[in-house]
């Protein structure tokens, strides 16, 4: 079978169009076409720091141009979106549903595009094969949940520490791993006396300061002395402040505008794999700049 003669312009122009938006997060979206495709050294080769759409028009344009090599890829990779009909991993950030209807809109053109050129089969057996296949791959990378699941198991050993001085250095430790899980480059000893820990990570582009208490609540003194931690580095630095037991009432003042804020339920939130931790820092900023509140809790993003 030839590609050069049966696909159209208008299959490329849909497969482009539909791998552009059925992921919000580029990792994903790199995550899926790995595990469609069988020669996945071409998915190393492509630049993924620039958007969606420009990644997904190198990666198709490079394989129409060597189909001698990803004739089948390219294959493999229109059934995978053909049959792509589960989309709610967009609902998290899909507030009015714009998202979620522009990528059902962009795989059912894919469909019709398709529709008798690669005889793309209804028939339930072999959308369950492709659907069997594709799960098995997901099963040979290292679950990010078994991970997750044992720091929770961790962290509520910690929770239940009495010395807690000795909990402030667990915690430490957890920490660390949480971060490192994330990839989000933890720097600094995140060591300080009793239960506050310091540190510093990055994320999205943006170096972050981070403290953290689990003694007692926050108030305007603590969040103060951070603020002016943060606000004499660079311009572009953020805080993120973790404080297990919440805030006082009057602890927050419209002059801190430098950080965010993250409580126990929000660290519940991502261990049990409500949200990642990438994503849970993102939404919290983004609130902050669209609203002013550094403390808004998972719940109400």
């Amino acid at each position: 079978m030839s590609f050069k003669k049966k696909i159209s312009p208008n299959t490329i122009f849909a497969l482009k169009e539909a791998l552009s938006v059925i992921f919000w997060k580029k990792n994903d979206l790199k995550d899926f076409i790995k595990l469609s495709i069988d020669n996945k050294a071409i998915i190393n080769t492509i630049n993924w720091d620039t958007t969606k759409r420009e990644t997904v028009k190198e990666l198709i344009e490079r394989m129409i141009n060597r189909q001698d090599i990803y004739e089948e890829d390219l294959f493999s990779l229109i059934h995978a979106v053909s049959d792509f009909d589960n989309f709610t991993h967009l609902k998290f950030w899909d507030d009015d549903g714009s998202k979620t209807e522009r990528a059902r809109t962009a795989v059912k053109n894919l469909r019709l595009q398709t529709k008798g050129f690669i005889k793309i089969t209804q028939e339930q057996e072999e959308a369950k094969k492709r659907r069997v296949n594709f799960e098995e791959n997901l099963k040979v990378k290292k679950s990010l949940r078994d991970e997750i699941n044992a720091l929770r198991e961790k962290f509520n050993r910690i929770a239940i520490n009495k010395n807690f001085q000795e909990r402030g250095y667990q915690f430490e430790k957890f920490l660390i791993e949480l971060f490192l899980l994330y990839e989000l480059d933890p720097k600094g000893s995140f060591k300080n006396a009793g239960e506050q820990i310091d540190g510093a990570f990055t994320h999205d582009g943006t170096d972050y300061l981070l403290e953290a208490k689990w003694k007692s609540r926050v108030d305007r003194n603590d969040l103060a002395s951070f603020c002016y931690k943060v606000e004499s580095k660079l311009k572009i630095s953020m805080g993120l402040f973790i404080s297990i037991d919440g805030l006082t009432s009057e602890a927050i003042s419209p002059d801190f505008k430098s950080i965010i804020i993250c409580d126990g339920a929000d660290l519940n939130a991502v261990l049990e794999n409500r949200i990642s931790l990438p994503d849970l820092i993102y939404k919290k900023r983004r609130k902050a700049v669209e609203s002013g509140n550094i403390y808004v809790k998972f719940n109400d993003l």
